[in-house]
C-alpha cells in the first residue's frame, strides 16, 4: 500500500478576544447537557447527556412526530375536527394547573389549531385530544410513542403520556432528544416552521411561544421548553447560523431565567466556537495509482462520497488526510473498483474515511506487451513508487 498525506488548512479572519476564549469548554448550571452539529452529527459538548431524566413538555416533540405520521399516513387531515373529552378538558385543562390551549369541554378543535396549540402554547389538553382522536385513548398512543422512539433510536426512553405530565416511568435522556429533535427536522421540515411561531391565539387567549431563544438574535427557530419540579427547566433549542444548524437540549436548571441564560450562553458558543468544513468531495480526484500490464500506465483515483467534518473555528491545520492506496494496479481496472481509502484525521482525534475508486476503464494491453512487461517483473522485480 502507498499513502498520500494531505494537510487541510484553513483560512480565518481575527476575532475578538472574547470570542476566542470560547474555544474551550464551558460551564452550565444545567444536570444535563449535550450541543451537537446538526449535519455532522459530532457532539460539541456533553454533561451527563446519558443520564436518566423527566423529560416535561419536552416529550411533547415526539407526540407532533406521531401526529405528523399520521397525517402523512391518511389516518387523519389538518382540517378534521376532533372533540374535546372531559379528561382532556379536565386533566389537560387550565383547571389542572398545567400548560394549557384553553379548549371548551365537549366543543371540537382542527388538527391543525391542535397542533399549534401543542407545540406553540405547549397545550396538555391538545395533547390529550389528539392522542384519543388517532390511537382511541392516551395509554394507546403512549404505545405509539415508544414505536416511534425506538425507531428513531432513543434507547433509553419510555413514554407514558402524550404531555411529558410527570411519572416514574416517563424519562429520557438528552441524548436521545437530540436524536429526537434531529429526526424532526429532518423528516418534517415543512412543518417543522411551527416551532419558530412566537404567539397563537385560540379561544380568545393569546399566549406567547414560551422558548426564550426565539426572542434572542442567534437565529432561533425551535424548539420546546419543559418544567417539572423533579427535573427542572429544560429546553430543547435549534438555531441557525452562517447556514450551520446546531441543536441543544438542557435540562435540570433552576429557574425559567436560569433556562434561558444557560441556553444562549452554550448556543453563542456552540455557533462561534466551531464551523463545518469540506474535506473531501465525491468523484473529486485524490490521486493516480499505477498500473501494469495495461495500455495506460497509471489511473485517477477518486473519492467516492462527500465527506463533511465540524471542526474547531480557531484550528489553523483542522484536518490531516492520508490517502491509502493499492501498489500497482493490475490491468484491467474498471472505473468503480475500490483501490484503497481516504483517512480524515481531525483535530481532536476523531477519524473519518471515504472509500476511494478508479475514475477510469483500464483495458489490458496487448499480448506480446504484457509478456514483455511480465519478463520485465520476473527479471527485477515490481518497480519502487516514490
Amino acid at each position: 500500500m502507498k499513502n498520500i498525506l494531505f494537510i487541510i488548512a484553513a483560512f480565518f479572519i481575527s476575532v475578538p478576544a472574547a470570542f476566542a476564549q470560547t474555544a474551550s469548554q464551558p460551564e452550565t448550571t444545567a444536570k444535563q447537557a449535550i450541543i451537537l452539529d446538526f449535519e455532522t452529527g459530532e457532539v460539541l459538548y456533553e454533561k451527563n447527556a446519558d443520564e436518566k431524566m423527566p423529560t416535561s413538555s419536552m416529550s411533547k416533540v415526539l407526540t407532533t412526530i406521531v401526529i405528523y405520521d399520521a397525517i402523512r399516513e391518511g389516518k387523519i387531515k389538518w382540517d378534521d375536527e376532533l372533540p374535546v373529552s372531559e379528561r382532556a378538558w379536565k386533566e389537560g385543562g387550565s383547571a389542572s394547573g398545567g400548560s394549557t390551549m384553553f379548549l371548551d369541554l365537549n366543543s371540537k378543535a382542527k388538527v391543525s389549531d391542535l397542533i399549534k396549540g401543542i407545540v406553540i402554547q405547549s397545550g396538555n389538553d391538545a395533547c390529550i385530544v389528539m392522542a384519543e382522536g388517532i390511537a382511541g385513548t392516551e395509554e394507546n398512543f403512549a404505545g405509539l410513542l415508544n414505536d416511534k422512539a425506538d425507531d428513531i433510536g432513543m434507547k433509553h426512553s419510555h413514554f407514558m403520556n402524550a404531555s411529558g405530565l410527570p411519572d416514574p416511568n416517563h424519562y429520557s435522556t438528552a441524548r436521545d432528544l437530540a436524536k429526537m429533535a434531529v429526526y424532526l427536522i429532518q423528516e418534517y421540515p415543512e412543518d417543522y416552521k411551527f416551532y419558530s411561531e412566537k404567539e397563537f391565539v385560540y379561544n380568545n387567549v393569546r399566549q406567547g411561544n414560551r422558548n426564550p431563544l426565539l426572542y434572542k438574535t442567534i437565529g432561533a427557530d425551535g424548539i420546546k421548553t419543559g418544567h417539572t419540579v423533579d427535573g427542572g427547566y429544560g429546553m430543547i433549542g435549534s438555531a441557525v447560523a452562517n447556514g450551520r444548524r446546531v441543536i441543544m437540549v438542557i435540562n435540570g436548571t433552576s429557574s425559567m431565567q436560569a433556562r434561558a441564560d444557560e441556553s444562549e450562553k452554550l448556543m453563542k458558543w456552540a455557533e462561534v466556537s466551531f464551523k463545518n468544513i469540506d474535506l473531501v468531495k465525491k468523484d473529486a480526484v485524490v490521486g493516480k495509482a499505477p498500473v501494469v500490464l495495461g495500455v495506460a500506465r497509471d489511473v485517477p483515483f477518486v473519492a467516492s462520497k462527500d465527506v463533511k467534518a465540524t471542526v474547531s473555528a480557531f484550528d489553523k491545520n483542522p484536518a490531516q488526510l492520508v490517502a491509502n492506496y493499492k501498489v500497482p494496479l493490475t490491468a484491467p481496472v474498471k472505473a468503480g473498483d475500490p483501490v484503497g481509502e481516504l483517512v480524515i484525521t481531525l483535530g481532536n482525534g476523531t477519524k473519518l474515511t471515504s472509500p476511494l475508486v478508479a475514475a477510469a476503464d483500464v483495458e489490458e494491453a496487448s499480448f506480446f506487451s504484457r509478456l514483455s512487461e511480465k519478463f520485465m517483473l520476473m527479471v527485477v522485480g515490481a518497480p519502487k513508487y516514490q
